[in-house]
């Protein structure tokens, strides 16, 4: 086969770009385009000879009126001929999804759309993807979304499903929409003997540092350990923390320390949602939380990486560094970012039990 013969052997081939950018909230921006019902991630496609990096700095340009720089893609995903949506004769497509990164009010606040195919920008919850945008779009972006917060480096994807699912997507994370828990924060110890503690909840370190953060297996939401404080708890929060640990999760941990809580002022009666950190010391296997009725996948992660896991807004930064604050007393080492992972069995190398 000649040269001439090979290159035209080759089938053709569609090739695009597309960059996820979150907000400070964690929300996914989405563009209004003139030419079709559903919303896409900015990006498009690119042009002969052109670099994937090359390209979706010009698409950003084009479209929102930002200049960026992109280095890391998310994930790579092959959408096959026959897809609803694309003309006849689609020869299947290959996107490489770039990490835009976090826009700030400020980034927003220079957006400037192009008068023709953006018609307008959106910023919408994970969970809810899907009404606003095609399927394997949706898919494209929630499983570039794991990627970036997993961490493990690019997602290999066919119509928008990873090829080799890590556990946040065998689990579906961010599938419900996330509660806005956007309390300020507040240090200051103890809470003031005015304002009562609703809930206590935990960063429970693991040896590594990474914490433990549960995955409800029926919704794909996530919580820290820890829930509301009952009568029997005789007004500890930290003996309810203790309680939740071992009803939800099967684990054991050392005494609590006192870390802040979140000053939760709406409705007109103001309570306390306190943050506690404790090691682990010990657990079991999984069982179903006779108070809740779920039953909850156990994931170890580094703490910034359990926070994009909530929307808990600008207030974050100040409880994370709390967090650390906490570890390097425990005397923790700080967590080296690696793909989130599932506590292991109770049993340990020796072959004891973990209790």
């Amino acid at each position: 086969m000649t040269d001439a013969q090979y290159v035209a052997s080759r089938r053709s081939l569609w090739c695009g770009v597309a960059a996820l950018f979150t907000d400070g909230r964690g929300r996914v921006v989405l563009e209004d385009v003139d030419y079709r019902p559903a919303c896409l991630l900015p990006g498009g496609a690119i042009d002969a000879g052109e670099a994937p990096s090359l390209a979706i700095a010009r698409e950003v340009c084009e479209e929102l009126g930002l200049m960026r720089r992109f280095a890391a893609v998310l994930a790579v995903d092959w959408i096959p001929p026959g897809t609803p949506g694309y003309p006849p004769g689609f020869p299947g497509e290959v996107v490489y999804v770039f990490d835009g990164g976090t826009l700030t009010e400020h980034d927003f606040s220079q957006v400037r759309l192009p008068g023709h195919e953006v018609t307008g920008v959106r910023r919408i919850e994970p969970a809810l993807l899907p009404r606003h945008m095609d399927p394997g779009d949706a898919r494209r972006a929630l499983a570039a979304l794991r990627a970036r917060i997993n961490g493990a480096g690019p997602a290999v994807l066919e119509d928008g499903r990873p090829q080799i699912p890590t556990p946040s997507d065998d689990l579906q994370v961010l599938r419900t929409p996330r509660k806005p828990q956007l309390w300020p924060w507040r240090t200051s110890p103890p809470v003031p003997v005015e304002l009562p503690v609703k809930q206590a909840w935990g960063w429970l370190f693991a040896e590594d540092g990474r914490v433990l953060v549960l995955i409800g297996q029926d919704t794909g939401s996530a919580c820290l350990p820890g829930g509301t404080v009952e009568p029997t708890d005789h007004g500890d929060p930290a003996r309810t923390l203790r309680r939740e640990a071992w009803e939800e999760a099967r684990v054991r941990i050392s005494d609590p320390r006192f870390l802040g809580y979140l000053l939760d002022d709406a409705g007109g009666l103001p309570c306390a949602r306190a943050r506690y950190a404790a090691q682990i010391t010990g657990w079991e296997a999984p069982c179903r939380d006779e108070a809740t009725g779920q039953t909850y996948s156990r994931l170890l992660a580094t703490p910034e990486q359990t926070a994009q896991l909530f929307d808990w807004g600008d207030e974050a930064a100040a409880q994370l560094a709390a967090v650390h604050t906490a570890r390097e007393e425990l005397g923790l080492p700080a967590p080296i970012r690696q793909p989130i992972s599932e506590l292991p069995p109770p049993e340990l190398a020796d072959g004891s039990i973990a209790r």
